[in-house]
């Protein structure tokens, strides 16, 4: 599908357009969402340069993410969309820049395009040209990498609640299972962040290396490099969750475990507290002719109360070294 942005009487009007259409000439931003071969051709005339192809948006190079050709800049970042969808190919994005023009090229549904459509369509952010556009879509796609994280920041503070304030129960599996499943999920988004914030910050830095190329202003530089220290703070912010993650993960399974070895702890008492009634229990079950109790009529209460007092005190010496 393509959309067309133009700029008719210093306002944004979107444009739906097809491969029977031309894009307008009053066109600043092109967005292209899954675009057939058909379209991509059409918005490679429209801005006269290539654009990578799915299948080049995926490659892992930088070289092959953020180059220069024929007097555009093609930059591909992998966006805060991975944290749902880890597929790199989904959730990565192309933008062609010239000085007058934009295209954007994605195979998803990241909300910062829709964020930075409201914004340019609304009256407060006054649009000049197609590099105010990108900028707003850069501007946008910072702040959905911030709310990522902050969600993941959010998630992890309710994890840790469970665990050291309300406490899980090992004897329910399901419910230390849930919370170990959850704090690794949690974990998994963290770290495809990392790869997002990663790429973003390199686009960031490239962007503002090759200003010329696509005629930025000193503002527009300045905001390049704070939006590339906004980003590595987004990132550090990360790294920093990702340490506590893995605390709580050590801590889940440590309360796990010693409440586990606490109840293995009480059967291996309890084998001991029995272990002297037991041997009484063998002593009188021998089939011994020669023994005394077998023809005593208190020999049954005799060794039921042996038996009982040797339990006491076991148990009573198990107490007073406090293993129980």
């Amino acid at each position: 599908m393509i959309t067309a942005y133009t700029l008719d009487a210093g306002k944004i009007v979107e444009v739906r357009c097809s491969t029977e259409t031309r894009i307008p000439d009053l066109a600043l931003w092109v967005d292209l969402a899954t675009p057939t071969p058909d379209e991509r051709a059409l918005a490679e005339a429209w801005i006269g340069t290539e654009i990578p192809t799915r299948e080049e948006m995926a490659a892992i190079e930088t070289s092959e993410r953020l180059y220069e050709a024929d007097g555009a800049l093609i930059m591909t970042a992998v966006m805060p969309l991975i944290a749902r969808d880890p597929d790199p190919k989904t959730a990565s994005m192309t933008l062609v820049a010239t000085k007058g023009l934009l295209v954007s090229l994605r195979h998803g549904e990241p909300v910062s395009v829709s964020v930075a459509v409201r914004r340019i369509q609304s009256e407060s952010i006054p649009i000049r040209g197609a590099t105010d556009i990108l900028f707003v879509l850069l501007d946008a796609i910072a702040d959905r990498a911030a709310d990522v994280v902050e969600d993941c920041s959010s998630a992890f503070d309710a994890a840790a609640s469970d665990v050291f304030e309300r406490g899980i129960d090992s004897r329910k599996s399901a419910q230390y299972k849930a919370t170990i499943q959850k704090i690794g999920l949690i974990g998994l988004k963290i770290a495809r962040m990392h790869d997002s914030c990663a790429s973003l910050e390199r686009l960031f830095l490239f962007l503002s290396v090759h200003a010329k190329t696509i005629g930025l202003t000193g503002q527009q530089k300045t905001a390049a490099k704070a939006l590339g220290r906004d980003i590595r703070s987004i990132r550090e912010h990360a790294s920093g969750l990702d340490t506590r993650l893995n605390f709580l993960l050590d801590a889940t399974v440590g309360l796990v475990n010693l409440e586990q070895n606490q109840i293995i702890k009480i059967f291996s008492v309890l084998a001991v507290v029995f272990l002297p009634p037991t041997l009484i229990a063998s002593i009188y079950g021998m089939n011994f002719g020669d023994m005394p109790e077998l023809r005593w009529a208190w020999g049954y209460p005799f060794s039921i109360g042996i038996m009982l007092v040797s339990v006491a005190l076991t148990f009573l010496y198990f107490r007073w070294k406090k293993l129980l």
